[in-house]
């Protein structure tokens, strides 16, 4: 790497937090085992991307409600602020971001980070604050209705951020060779991001994206059928005390066990969450022609994922999603047509395909 690998996270594996992750193992290999048709594991899919972005805009202020962030989604037009509509629509694109990565079997790099940032910010920072590290002081402040703003945290100097980061990231990849446990990772780098604030505006919904590209690089995505920020959301204040644990750089990094227990917490309940849907799904008896459908590979769940969010596909599409030669994607059409999952419609260069 190249760099002086210096963090070293101070937090217990307490009973309560290895009792939840043993929790969280046994639910993992649930959910992965269900047998889920391509049509409900596709629509839970898409309910944790909506419900990501619904929470993780929503708890920095955003006004737009679930079913207009499923619009947004869906690209119909939405009746509220730019800057609302850009918010989801720049977290929506982080998430897609992360999952090309995962794809990829890209290494967790700064530059990942630094394009995390670029896209939640879009349009709502200045472009010579996108994506790149801060340069002055930044302060967390509590709005007091009646009293005075209270200045709860004061984050390290800007002329530190890089180091710390460069830090960060060496950790990270030490953690791999360590072995230590993907959502502890997840907890560690979400802190870590919260703690350094690296940007000038968009800490929390970065440091939130990079605890779930960790977790679904680290084979702990659960079919991407989870949305850990739900839990946060659901109790703002639970979150922002459990978080901010000093009021600046150098307390925070003494012990983060109590963010860690509250981390692992809200992570086990999601999860627990997923694995009553899913078994729940996978029980509903079906009949044959419907259990044939079950067994798609990864590739093809994807074409049905890009077809849900686009509406309408063509061949050329699944080339370049899936970074195939022509002839395979169209016999990965071919299959998903032969299965009655999807349509073709219209005919020669101008035909496409659509959910049947």
């Amino acid at each position: 790497m190249g760099i002086e690998y210096m963090l070293k996270p101070q937090y217990k594996l307490t009973n309560k937090i290895v009792g939840m992750l043993t929790a969280i193992a046994e639910a993992k290999a649930a959910v992965e085992r269900a047998k889920l048709l391509p049509k409900q594991e596709l629509r839970l899919r898409r309910q944790a991307l909506i419900r990501m972005t619904h929470s993780s805009t929503h708890i920095e202020g955003n006004k737009l409600n679930l079913h207009q962030v499923e619009a947004v989604y869906a690209r119909k037009k939405v009746d509220a602020p730019n800057r609302d509509i850009y918010e989801v629509q720049n977290y929506l694109k982080a998430l897609r971001y992360i999952e090309r990565i995962v794809q990829k079997k890209q290494s967790f790099t700064e530059r990942i980070v630094l394009k995390i940032h670029k896209l939640v910010t879009d349009k709502t920072l200045p472009d010579e604050q996108c994506g790149k590290y801060r340069k002055g002081s930044v302060y967390v402040i509590r709005r007091r209705l009646g009293f005075p703003d209270e200045k709860v945290y004061t984050g390290p100097d800007a002329k530190k951020v890089k180091k710390l980061m460069a830090e960060l990231v060496a950790w990270i990849h030490e953690s791999e060779r360590q072995d230590v446990h993907p959502v502890i990772v997840a907890g560690v780098l979400h802190q870590e991001i919260a703690a350094i604030h690296p940007f000038a505006d968009g800490n929390g919904r970065t440091a939130r994206a990079l605890a779930t590209l960790v977790l679904y690089q680290r084979g702990f995505d659960f079919r991407r059928l989870f949305a850990l920020e739900d839990y946060y959301n659901k109790d703002r204040p639970a979150y922002y005390r459990a978080i901010n644990v000093g009021e600046n750089y150098e307390q925070r990094r003494t012990d983060i066990t109590l963010w860690l227990e509250y981390f692992v917490k809200g992570f086990k309940e999601e999860i627990d969450n997923v694995r009553t849907k899913v078994i729940s799904l996978a029980l509903r008896k079906v009949d044959d022609k419907l259990n044939a459908q079950i067994y798609l590979d990864k590739d093809q769940m994807k074409i049905l994922e890009l077809l849900d969010q686009m509406g309408r596909i063509r061949v050329r599409d699944v080339v370049d999603i899936l970074e195939c030669p022509k002839r395979t994607a169209q016999a990965h059409l071919q299959r998903l047509k032969k299965l009655e999952i999807i349509k073709q419609v219209g005919k020669g260069p101008a035909s496409a395909y659509v959910l049947a």
